[in-house]
């Protein structure tokens, strides 16, 4: 008697599981069955964006929304977002989005010992890379700018208010921004159930599983350093469950004299950076963060960031590079051949 109720229960729990079984792969099959390859692409932050993702449901209204979120926080070209009025000292208290992003961009400051400075705004606008244009600055006027140029003389206290040394401190958080527009895409869509996506916004990068086109990983060009505007790639990157960011300064120019200036501005010297560098690719755990790396390593050069990489756990890298001939050189660091 014993015996048979055993085996009865066991066929019962056999039963039940080989059901769950098919109801779970049923499920599966109707996931795939439905989910499809979007894309969602427009303009935001002054460049152009691009969302490929595979759901069952059109998430394009969503990426946009979030979008507008992040621009209407940290955008130095929206007069109405939370960093120009910081700015124009109508308020002094950042937003959720905006402390986020000062946070980690003094991580990057600290790490880069400046080389990155979210303070940077108005030496970029007086070499005529901002919102002024004119006279090249006279070296006296260089020297009054590093007076409002260094991270260290804004502060950002838990009551969220941020603190200038200065009141003519302005801000300028371009070289992060986009890859925190990313992260934020890219957050919306894992919290959204997307398995596989990529999110793309003016050349900044996150990749998530596979593409589902050919069901490997997100191929990902970098751009071959040239003046002409031709477009042309250097090389071609997998980029799997990560972020990706680069800068450089071969396009973004202009000569005076016979001298070339870079729109590369080093926050310690508030003066365009001249080295050989031409253009730096970095893969981190955060876009944010890998773009704040790939601004701070194009002031650096190529040594200094290569040490930075090679230090710093989670940090990757691409450069490209003229030797003492002019010719393009590239480097991979911590980057799988």
């Amino acid at each position: 008697m014993k015996t048979t109720r055993r085996f009865t229960a066991k066929k019962t729990a056999a039963t039940l599981f080989l059901l769950l079984l098919v109801a779970g792969t049923v499920w599966i099959l109707r996931y795939r069955g439905t989910a499809t390859l979007r894309t969602a692409q427009g303009s935001i932050f002054g460049t152009v964006y691009h969302v490929k993702y595979e759901a069952a449901q059109n998430l394009d209204t969503f990426i946009l929304s979030e979008l507008q979120r992040v621009d209407a926080s940290l955008s130095v070209f929206n007069r109405q977002s939370t960093l120009s009025r910081i700015n124009a000292g109508q308020t002094d208290c950042t937003d959720a989005m905006l402390y986020e992003v000062l946070q980690k961009a003094a991580a990057v400051s600290e790490l880069t010992q400046g080389a990155f400075d979210v303070t940077v705004m108005p030496a970029v606008n007086a070499w005529g890379f901002g919102f002024k244009h004119g006279e090249l600055p006279t070296g006296k006027q260089v020297d009054s700018l590093r007076q409002l140029v260094g991270y260290r003389y804004i502060s950002l206290g838990t009551d969220s208010v941020l603190r200038k040394a200065d009141a003519r401190i302005s801000l300028d958080c371009g070289a992060i921004a986009k890859g925190y527009g990313v992260d934020r895409v890219a957050r919306l869509l894992r919290e959204k159930g997307v398995r596989n996506y990529m999110v793309e916004i003016g050349g900044e990068v996150v990749t998530k599983g596979r593409n589902p086109q050919t069901r490997q990983p997100w191929q990902i060009g970098v751009s071959r350093p040239d003046t002409t505007g031709s477009e042309s790639l250097q090389t071609v990157l997998s980029v799997e469950n990560t972020a990706m960011a680069t800068s450089g300064n071969y396009r973004n120019y202009y000569t005076v004299d016979g001298r070339k200036y870079a729109h590369t501005i080093d926050p310690r010297t508030a003066r365009p950076v001249q080295h050989s560098l031409l253009s730096a690719t970095v893969m981190a755990p955060d876009c944010a963060t890998a773009d704040a790396f790939a601004t701070a390593f194009m002031v650096l050069g190529l040594d200094s960031a290569r040490t930075i990489v090679e230090s710093q756990k989670g940090l990757r890298a691409f450069f490209i590079y003229a030797d003492g001939q002019g010719r393009l050189r590239t480097e991979s660091v911590k980057l799988k051949p």
